[in-house]
């Protein structure tokens, strides 16, 4: 009896040292996909902050949108997500022009924008009928199509980036702004080029201060204004400012009283802007928006100037796909062209 009990002792050593070694294993070993997993999960790459960028991409001038994108990618080592908006009808094309060039490499998401969220709420006399184009208007929608980041990029097609966009990104959002700008009054550089070619920088230029609601606002006529062609925003801000909403009441009251549609500046998404984050907005750096480079075909910054900026705006009528145009050089450095041959550069010799 004392011989069999001994047995039964050992066999339970035996059995609680093996169930140990298991245990063990399991603990300081793991099965191999577990491994894989926690790697992944802490992979940088992977952890890495998203910076949304939205684009528009508009027909007739979608070369616009790929030069802008490419001149970001080229530049940055950042996790840029782009969000290129068009219609319905422009969508296909944009996303072959992608998928067949170089750029198949980004991150990006086509987003189609409903124009009829626009209906009743645009006046047809502006002075630049372009500028009614309705993806003129998608920076005044930004919650609704970008939905999961707290802070996103908008720029202007018309543009190219020559520093990191992450630098843009950082900029700080000063608590109860929805948004950062860069002022038109901001570089001394760019005043010379303001003033000899008759260009807005006022509000004076952008509002109708002839009509009451005008200034009933208690507003300056001589604030310095800013350009909405880059914008940094705060969805968070935005969303609890309802800044949309907002926007969209000044649209529907100039369709009713034409408060900036016939202004020497040919607001018509920029006036609304004006007004509702006047006083309320950050500041851009301003090499980050050296704009005016499409206001006239005989005016032109200096070499040197515009090495040194980080991102050139063609706002005016003077596109650099288009001829007459300036600067066009830089431009077309990060321009791709279109595997369909839909889009063509305008050229003194084509």
């Amino acid at each position: 009896m004392a011989l069999l009990k001994k047995i039964n002792q050992i066999l339970l050593l035996l059995l609680v040292l093996t169930v140990c070694a298991i245990l063990y294993n399991k603990v300081h070993q793991g099965p191999p996909a577990l491994k894989n997993e926690t790697v992944d999960l802490e992979n940088p790459e992977e952890m890495e902050e998203e910076i949304p960028v939205v684009i528009c991409a508009a027909a007739g001038r979608m070369g616009a949108a790929i030069a802008a994108i490419s001149s970001i990618y080229s530049n940055t080592e950042a996790n840029v997500l782009f969000y290129i908006v068009g219609l319905k009808t422009t969508i296909p094309h944009i996303r072959k022009w992608i998928e067949n060039s170089k750029l198949k490499e980004i991150k990006f998401k086509v987003v189609e924008f409903n124009p009829m969220v626009l209906k009743g709420k645009i006046r047809q006399d502006a002075s630049r009928p372009e500028l009614l184009q309705p993806l003129n208007f998608v920076r005044f929608y930004l919650p609704l199509l970008v939905q999961k980041h707290e802070k996103v990029i908008y720029l202007d097609d018309d543009i190219i980036v020559q520093g990191d966009i992450q630098e843009l990104f950082d900029t700080k959002l000063a608590p109860g702004h929805a948004a950062a700008f860069s002022d038109d009054c901001d570089l001394p550089s760019t005043h010379e080029m303001v003033r000899s070619v008759g260009m807005q920088n006022t509000y004076m230029g952008f509002l109708d201060y002839r009509k009451q609601a005008i200034r009933d606002l208690g507003i300056s006529p001589s604030t310095c204004s800013f350009n909405p062609g880059v914008i940094v925003a705060n969805m968070t801000e935005w969303k609890h400012q309802r800044i949309t909403k907002q926007l969209e009441k000044w649209m529907q009251r100039n369709v009713e009283e034409n408060l900036y549609s016939s202004t020497l500046g040919g607001g018509v998404a920029t006036s609304p802007m004006l007004i509702v984050f006047h006083g309320k907005y950050s500041a851009i750096n301003p090499m980050w928006h050296i704009r005016h480079l499409g206001w006239s075909p005989d005016t032109r910054y200096s070499e040197h100037f515009l090495q040194e900026a980080k991102l050139l705006h063609w706002n005016g009528r003077y596109k650099p796909w288009d001829y007459p145009s300036v600067h066009t050089d830089l431009w077309e450095n990060w321009f791709i062209p279109d595997p369909s041959g839909k889009f063509k550069l305008t050229r003194p010799d084509s």
